[in-house]
């Protein structure tokens, strides 16, 4: 494979939405606007701040609006948050948000479970969502759920795809986040998947959002970045995961995907050892990581005292 890598990434950390979302335990929003604030220090310009849904549905993210009333001093930051229905959108640009996602699935099995409704019938509801954003001048992407695989169905179609794609085209919805929420994606069939709908919709934007459940996350991102794409989501300390989602566990940490990135020369603008700093502040925090490396190993660049020599044994 010829490895002509991009010079520079964009990763928006998603922590805040999908690592909280996982966690039963209740996250005080004290604590949440405190990490939020501590990976903004590191030099993250992206995040996906929160999701608006019902907080019944997911209790852990009920405080939203008092979590983005507490950071709205940070310019710096492109904030964005996931958004089930009107309902969520309404709530989410009273709330002050500039950029709202869509949430969809790409198999009717995850939709019921995670959405209570069709494929189809999610994506024309949004169409309401998609005219209140416009006249609301609020930027909207969408989003495809179990882009690679479902956990319920498996391997996704690339017709499906393709259907789902031309629905959000129709839409003028033009940025979207192809998911791979229960980590079942490998880099070839990355490869080729972007290969295709790259080509097929080449006034599309796609952003990847890998959960590394079966340790091939960072492989698909050498995969993605092969097929031009610069833009990918990543979770501080390997949070993350789906309530609706059978085995999707922890996104790609963010330490993990900048580390190795840097390690290649590919420009991401964030301060590795800030991030790692609060990648150890979340893990003490939260009580557990989701998964990293680096966290557990440390960087490449930390190196060990060299040892003076090795007590000889003699056998008998």
């Amino acid at each position: 494979m010829n490895y002509v890598l991009p010079s520079e990434v964009e990763i928006c950390e998603v922590a805040p939405r999908d690592g909280f979302q996982a966690e039963k335990e209740w996250i005080p929003t004290s604590k949440k606007v405190e990490i939020i604030r501590r990976l903004a220090a590191s030099g993250i310009t992206s995040m996906e701040i929160t999701s608006f849904v019902h907080p019944k549905a997911i209790p852990q993210l009920k405080d939203a609006e008092e979590v983005i009333a507490c950071v709205n001093d940070l310019t710096n930051i492109k904030f964005r948050a996931l958004i089930p229905n009107k309902k969520g959108a309404e709530r989410a640009i009273n709330a002050g948000i500039k950029k709202v996602k869509l949430l969809l699935s790409a198999t009717d099995s995850h939709s019921l479970s995670n959405a209570n409704s069709l494929v189809k019938d999610v994506q024309e509801s949004q169409l309401e969502i998609v005219e209140l954003a416009n006249k609301k001048n609020v930027k909207i992407s969408g989003s495809i759920a179990v882009a690679f695989g479902c956990p319920y169905e498996g391997q996704v179609s690339i017709d499906q795809l393709h259907r789902i794609l031309q629905r959000y085209s129709n839409m003028g919805v033009l940025e979207v986040s192809l998911a791979d929420t229960t980590g079942m994606a490998n880099p070839k069939q990355v490869f080729e998947t972007l290969g295709n709908v790259r080509n097929a919709f080449p006034h599309m934007a796609f952003s990847m959002h890998f959960h590394n459940t079966r340790g091939m996350a960072f492989a698909n991102v050498i995969a993605s970045m092969q097929q031009g794409i610069t833009n990918f989501d990543s979770s501080i300390a390997g949070l993350g995961g789906c309530p609706y989602a059978p085995g999707a566990s922890g996104n790609i940490a963010s330490e993990d995907l900048v580390h190795s990135l840097h390690e290649m020369d590919v420009k991401t603008g964030i301060h590795l050892p800030s991030l790692l700093e609060t990648a150890r502040f979340v893990k003490e925090e939260i009580g557990h990581d989701g998964g990293s490396f680096v966290l557990n190993a440390g960087p490449c660049s930390q190196l060990h005292e060299k040892p003076s020599g090795q007590e000889k044994l003699i056998q008998h």
